[in-house]
């Protein structure tokens, strides 16, 4: 291929990538997005493999990773799906560290002066230092989402101000790497590893019901490395990719911390979390609530109106999207409105409730968000959660709550509440739930597909 028709497809394909997010902002075209993303990720790599001549190594390693990327994609479930894209970010990190490893110790192979200039020094330095941190930072990210480490966060005294070190030390050491006329691979190595803890430090304070906004920083990150590496090689393609995840993962984590009411420049910082990410479970003392029956709730729906379902993280882990839909139509043909109440950071990633839904087929028009349902709540016969918890709790409402000001679903104002849960054991936030003790919540216990389908059952 000539330089302009590689400089048009890489072009093309970044066009390609740009449509890809703007399809990706709705579930009605996110798939057509997807389709998108995949055409312009095509096009790049084929036309980065017009560049190269040992085809043999490059295509034995594409099959492998897409073999076992398949083969991962194929097996996961869609609940186990943040920890797979926190895993997926870390893998990006370290590969934009093994690059800038590559470029350092033989610059020539990708076509760099030898020894390095001054500017692909910085490059590499900001491309290894970001990966670096993603890489840890992932995975611990992941071992929480995964359960292999507990959700709660990790402090000890001194931890900003030895994070606040460690930052200074891996930009001293980086510095030391820029100004050294020959390769100093003391100052590059000793950058590096202090990439690699810092990582893991600014992740463990933050606490499981924190983890969303986590996965969009991280996001951003490996980006932002993928970016920085791009400088390094001359690849356009990779700058523009990357600049495009990092600056769409920033906007996410802002639109998340405003969902969380989370301060924007503490998650950068990744110091957030140790005050508010896990509150206490409460002081012990006994409340009570009132518990019902499938039967109970077919009744209380049957004679409504309008029904309000608000879905969380136990109808993924029970998979009671289609139940949730056999009950929608159910309800509809006896002439009661239903709709569905989506909050920002409801299940375990942004937009995990909006492709459970997507994918049972339930209508778009039904899926609203926070900020167009939560008007219609006062005015809703029956509001029916479930497995929600965190997003609709009250207590966000009560100053001096660790979830003071977190803008909730505000399920509470319906006329009747509805919560299925297995059991009354808190959210990520490790905070009571309010809701579940108002007079008119009734509390269903069980599976949720188990508990939706004996509704279904019961409304015939």
């Amino acid at each position: 291929m000539t330089s302009n028709q590689i400089a048009f497809a890489y072009l093309t394909a970044s066009v390609l990538f740009i449509f890809a997010l703007k399809g990706l902002s709705s579930p009605a075209t996110a798939r057509r997005g997807n389709l998108f993303g995949i055409a312009g990720m095509v096009l790049a790599v084929l036309t980065t493999l017009s560049l190269i001549h040992n085809y043999v190594l490059i295509i034995g390693a594409i099959a492998v990773g897409g073999t076992i990327g398949a083969v991962v994609a194929r097996r996961v479930q869609l609940t186990a799906m943040p920890e797979l894209v926190a895993f997926m970010h870390s893998l990006v990190g370290l590969t934009a560290v093994f690059i800038a490893v590559t470029a350092v110790n033989n610059p020539t192979t990708f076509g760099l002066h030898d020894p390095l200039p001054m500017g692909n020094k910085l490059e590499l330095f900001i491309g290894t230092f970001i990966g670096a941190m993603t890489w840890s930072g992932s995975v611990i990210a992941f071992l929480k989402l995964s359960g292999r480490m507990s959700g709660r966060p990790i402090v000890f005294a001194g931890q900003h101000a030895l994070n606040l070190l460690l930052a200074l030390a891996m930009l001293s050491c980086g510095l030391w790497f820029f100004l050294g006329i020959e390769t100093n691979w003391m100052g590059f190595i000793t950058m590096a590893a202090l990439a690699f803890l810092l990582g893991f430090l600014i992740i463990i304070p933050i606490g499981g019901a924190d983890m969303p906004v986590v996965i969009s920083m991280l996001n951003s990150y490996s980006g932002w490395a993928a970016a920085g590496i791009g400088f390094s090689l001359g690849n356009p393609m990779l700058i523009i990719a990357g600049s495009l995840v990092g600056s769409s993962g920033a906007i996410l984590s802002y639109i998340m911390c405003k969902a969380m009411n989370r301060p924007f420049l503490s998650v950068i910082l990744g110091g957030f979390g140790s005050e508010g990410g896990a509150a206490s479970a409460g002081d012990g003392m006994q409340r009570t609530y009132r518990s019902g029956s499938a039967d109970d709730v077919a009744f209380l729906l049957g004679n409504a109106d309008s029904v309000v379902i608000v879905p969380g993280y136990g109808l993924a882990v029970a998979r009671a999207q289609h139940a949730v839909k056999e009950l929608m139509l159910k309800l509809q043909n006896k002439g009661i409105n239903v709709r569905f109440a989506i909050h920002p950071v409801a299940g375990r990633m942004p937009g995990h409730m909006n492709v459970l839904l997507a994918e049972a087929e339930i209508p778009y028009d039904q899926v609203f968000e926070m900020s167009e349902i939560n008007s219609d709540f006062p005015t809703t016969d029956v509001a029916l959660v479930l497995g929600a918890n965190d997003v609709t709790n009250p207590a966000a409402n009560v100053p001096g709550s660790p979830i003071y000001g977190m803008p909730i679903l505000e399920a509470n104002k319906a006329h009747n509440v509805v919560v299925v849960k297995r059991s009354m054991a808190t959210g990520y936030a490790g905070l009571d739930n309010d809701l579940f003790y108002m007079d008119k919540t009734m509390m269903v216990f069980g599976d949720a597909k188990k508990v939706v389908e004996d509704m279904v059952k019961a409304l015939d």
